[in-house]
Formats: structure tokens, sequence, C-alpha cells
């Protein structure tokens, strides 16, 4: 993975919000961010944004991503319907670092109205920077992997 990763996000009304936040900062960083959508915050089904950013993931087009909703959950269970994809929901920093330490996440879940905006960028930086350790979790990924 590059220095700065590629990022895949995508979002339904409730998470659009954020969603602009994130592509603006992680933009201003230098990661490329593809916005997959949504791109207002009028009401829509999150599964025509959150498909299409996991996609992209699944198929090496960015290496990383980010969805997000009003709690995250139904935006996860999106994103791993597709075969590849690795989704966790987090609402804090220590649940970033674990989802990439112990289970290697390549997209993580957000919801706008589960945490402040003040944490939004602590939990993004955690995922991003946690390093995945291996060993004893991989037999576990491999599982996971294979279903």
């Amino acid at each position: 993975m590059s220095a700065l990763p590629s990022i895949a996000i995508g979002c339904d009304h409730a998470g659009f919000r954020y969603k602009e936040l994130l592509r603006e900062g992680l933009s201003a960083r230098g990661h490329r961010v593809a916005d997959f959508g949504t791109f207002s915050a009028t009401r829509c089904d999150y599964p025509d944004f959150v498909r299409p950013a996991a996609e992209a993931v699944a198929r090496g087009e960015c290496e990383l991503g980010i969805v997000l909703g009003g709690s995250g959950n139904g935006e996860a269970m999106v994103a791993n319907k597709v075969h590849g994809i690795r989704c966790a929901v987090c609402w804090n920093v220590n649940s970033a670092e674990l989802c990439k330490q112990h289970n290697n996440a390549n997209v993580i879940s957000l919801g706008e109205r589960m945490f402040p905006e003040s944490e939004l960028f602590a939990i993004v930086d955690a995922w991003l920077t946690s390093v995945y350790e291996g060993g004893r979790h991989q037999p576990r990924l491999d599982k996971v992997d294979a279903m």
C-alpha cells in the first residue's frame, strides 16, 4: 500500500455531512478520494452508493473504503456482501484501531448519529495508521475470506 492510500467513499443522506468533511479533508491531505455519492442530503437508499464504493475496493481501484450512514450498520452489511471486503462499524478510536490490527478491515463504516463530529478524523486516522498484526489473526481471516 502506498504512503497515502486511495479511498472510496459512499453514503446515504444520513451520512452525507460527514462524507463531505472526509472527502474534503482526506483530499487536502493528499489522498485520492473516489466519491460514489450520495451528493446531497436528500433521502436515498444506502445500497445504491455503498455497494459501488465497496466494489471499487474489491476490484483494487481504491485501496481502502469508508461508508457512512446514520448508524453505519446497514452500510456495513451491504459492504460485507461484496467478496473481498472486510468492513467494520467503528464508533471510536479503539474500535478503529482494533478492526485494522485484528481484522485487517479494508473498509470502515461510520454512523454520523453515533459520535460527534469532533471525533471523526481521530477515528479515521486511527484506522488509517493502524497496522494489521497478522499472526494468530490470519487463520481467522483466511476462513472469512474463503466464505
